[in-house]
């Protein structure tokens, strides 16, 4: 079982808050679905409050943060389902396909027990339009050996729907591209703490150094003026929902 979250997930259920407005996405994508697996549930963020959910989760960290009043967890991983064929209504699952360890039979022990919408908010490794890969261009390299092609959900899964999801200015998850309006956010180590890429590239000192001096300068501010102008942004986050 993948415990690397008993490390990385010490301070998530702080900085992982849900975005109002990403769970309306997620959560409309549900459809009238009652029960609903939550795989890689972490703390509980994006749960639906109006539907019965379940959540699995491989690391006791995170469940240990998960609140009193959160849905039920069991501790598992999506490889191997402890569930019986066709026994949710829907699942989703949120930022976490790229930390599993069989992609495509996760997805398809997915696709097993559930009978209707699969619901997966992942990223779009191709997408090019985030300036922290200016700093940390390895970025760029860890993404392409992780993440999933958008190709493949429908290899593995059948048809799917792919949704763009715009990131706000002030998104209250704290996930990678959540501060790309706020850059002084990632000079501050709780926060770089609770994006699992960071943990994975290991010391990055001189590139925070290069953003700190920006930012003092001005420089970041004039190089980035026309995000400054924006609401929200296409970091290249998108929602893909198998309709089952």
């Amino acid at each position: 079982m993948d415990t690397k979250y008993d490390t990385i997930g010490i301070d998530y259920g702080r900085l992982r808050q849900p975005d109002a407005r990403i769970a309306a996405m997620i959560h409309g994508a549900l459809g009238s679905a009652r029960t609903v697996l939550n795989i890689g549930a972490g703390t509980g963020s994006y749960e639906p409050l109006d539907r019965a959910v379940t959540a699995l989760e491989p690391s006791m960290e995170m469940i240990r943060q998960r609140p009193a009043a959160a849905a039920p967890v069991v501790q598992g991983t999506a490889e191997d389902l402890p569930f019986a064929d066709r026994c949710f209504d829907a699942a989703t699952a949120i930022l976490t396909v790229h930390h599993w360890t069989d992609r495509q039979r996760g997805l398809r022990e997915m696709r097993r027990v559930t009978l209707g919408p699969l619901v997966i908010l992942t990223f779009d490794h191709l997408h090019r339009d985030f300036w922290l890969a200016d700093y940390i261009p390895e970025l760029v390299a860890l993404d392409e050996g992780k993440m999933p092609r958008m190709g493949d959900f429908e290899a593995w899964l059948g048809p799917v729907e792919i949704i763009t999801v715009p990131v706000p200015h002030d998104c209250t998850d704290g996930f990678l591209g959540a501060y790309w309006r706020r850059p002084a956010a990632y000079l501050d180590p709780r926060v770089r703490a609770a994006i699992s890429c960071f943990w994975a590239l290991g010391d990055a000192s001189g590139a925070w150094e290069r953003l700190a001096r920006d930012i003092a300068s001005g420089a970041w501010a004039a190089r980035h003026a026309d995000l400054l102008a924006r609401d929200s942004h296409d970091l290249g986050y998108r929602l893909v929902v198998a309709r089952g």
